[in-house]
């Protein structure tokens, strides 16, 4: 019997220097990193924008200490709580992996209130001036999490599926036992939906295009921060239906509501009010 699934055995450890590893998953982090930083050059160019080109460095550092310390306490505060009270030191274990895009969300709304602050431009604009820049991003940390063999996806026998080893045992990409089993097509009841990919193309991809041409043209102050956070919230609720669920936490609520759908429910409505806010204080002014 032939395999009908790709097998994913791909090492995670794009490379060792001195005897440390170097994850794809870091990689993508600079990746991330690297884009925005582009991007916000070519933006700050424009007439509209709060920041010249040489500030975005700036904005950029803040950012990257927001989404290292919020997504992790975010990891821990909503995924992790049990691992913290039982090891205290859970926190800073971050070769263990564990980030929250929420937590990394709030950690990045505070760096744009301090360099708003600092250039002494409103909060809102800031925020305008920054969502653009951070959905290619996300879609190289998406990537990096299927590079990575990481929060795969549920059961499947979609043409496209995967499988993942790792969901099957720990250190199973290794394992010549279960490779074996791929090859004589006994595994197959193991494919996953690849969400990673999915989580890529719509967070990332389709969010970029659509705040990409939102901003091409002027908005009221909170508009287009509000389209992405409702974009965010709204893809994310919909990948939720084709991601495995955190094993330690299960469906939270409804027998199907995941704790990201949870999460990402209060995004939705959130970014929308900002959306109408701002409109409608246009419209006022």
């Amino acid at each position: 019997m032939n395999p009908s699934y790709f097998y994913h055995q791909i090492d995670p450890i794009a490379f060792s220097v001195g005897g440390f590893g170097i994850y794809w998953y870091s990689l993508m982090y600079l990746v991330a990193f690297g884009l925005f930083w582009l991007l916000g050059r070519h933006r700050a160019r424009r007439a509209d924008a709060p920041l010249n080109p040489e500030q975005v460095g700036d904005l950029l550092f803040w950012g990257v200490v927001g989404v290292i310390v919020g997504g992790r306490l975010g990891y821990v505060l909503f995924y992790g709580w049990s691992d913290l009270l039982a090891d205290p030191l859970f926190l800073f274990r971050l070769r263990d992996g564990g980030m929250s895009f929420h937590g990394g969300l709030i950690g990045v709304l505070v760096a744009l209130w301090i360099q708003a602050r600092q250039v002494g431009c409103g909060f809102l604009r800031m925020g305008d001036f920054a969502a653009p820049l951070v959905p290619l991003g996300l879609a190289a940390g998406r990537l990096g999490n299927f590079i990575g063999g990481e929060l795969w996806g549920r059961t499947t026998d979609v043409p496209w599926a995967v499988i993942f080893p790792e969901s099957i045992e720990r250190g199973g990409r290794w394992s010549e036992a279960l490779y074996q089993q791929y090859l004589a097509g006994a595994l197959d009841v193991h494919a996953r939906h690849p969400s990673q990919l999915y989580q890529a193309a719509l967070e990332g991809l389709a969010l970029f295009a659509l705040l990409w041409w939102f901003s091409a043209r002027p908005r009221p102050p909170g508009a287009v921060g509000g389209l992405f956070v409702a974009g965010y919230g709204g893809f994310r609720f919909i990948a939720e239906f084709f991601r495995e669920p955190d094993a330690h936490l299960g469906f939270v609520a409804l027998d199907w509501l995941t704790m990201g759908q949870l999460l990402s429910l209060p995004m939705i409505l959130v970014g929308i009010g900002l959306i109408t806010y701002a409109y409608r204080r246009r419209a006022a002014g």
